[in-house]
């Protein structure tokens, strides 16, 4: 199956001159969406977690989670999430940001695979590895449905497995 075929493209958004790539349309075909949490699964091996980064990550992440019956955790914008939470903040093409993690979520050493939509300049999965990392996780591999090669997001990773759907 061709992902591309289930990608919108919209231009000038969210502002002129952006291509932005829409996966709605993967979300809204049940054999589009069989097909990408499948081509994840056939990359994932032997982790503990899946840890989904905020927001669409949440969607490919759990319903991953649940198919290979592991634990989902959820990596959220900062403020989102109760309990004792660890922070990290980056930053974006547009400003900063900051993602928080549960501490009561983890347990040293477990390994995990980290899922979310896209990869263009890398900081926003950045961030989720020094998180993740910081909190004594090991990470097994990062994958995304879409990858923005001209942004170079990918080598920020040099050590890391990267799986990718789809790249423009």
């Amino acid at each position: 199956m061709n992902l591309k075929n289930y990608i919108a493209e919209i231009q000038d958004f969210p502002k002129e001159g952006i291509s932005f790539k829409d996966m709605s349309p993967i979300l809204q075909n049940y054999d589009a969406l069989k097909f990408t949490i499948e081509q994840f699964k056939q990359n994932i091996w032997d982790i503990d977690k899946i840890v989904g980064l905020d927001a669409r990550g949440f969607i490919f992440g759990s319903i991953l989670a649940y198919e290979m019956k592991k634990p989902f955790v959820m990596l959220r914008k900062k403020w989102k999430l109760p309990w004792e939470c660890e922070n990290i903040s980056y930053d974006l093409e547009y400003g900063s940001n900051t993602f928080e993690m549960q501490k009561t979520a983890i347990k040293k050493w477990d390994k995990v695979a980290i899922i979310d939509d896209l990869l263009a300049t890398g900081g926003s999965a950045k961030a989720a590895c020094d998180l993740v990392e910081k909190l004594g996780w090991k990470i097994d591999s990062l994958s995304f449905v879409i990858e923005l090669d001209f942004l170079n997001g990918r080598n920020k990773f040099w050590n890391k497995k990267i799986i990718s759907l789809v790249k423009y």
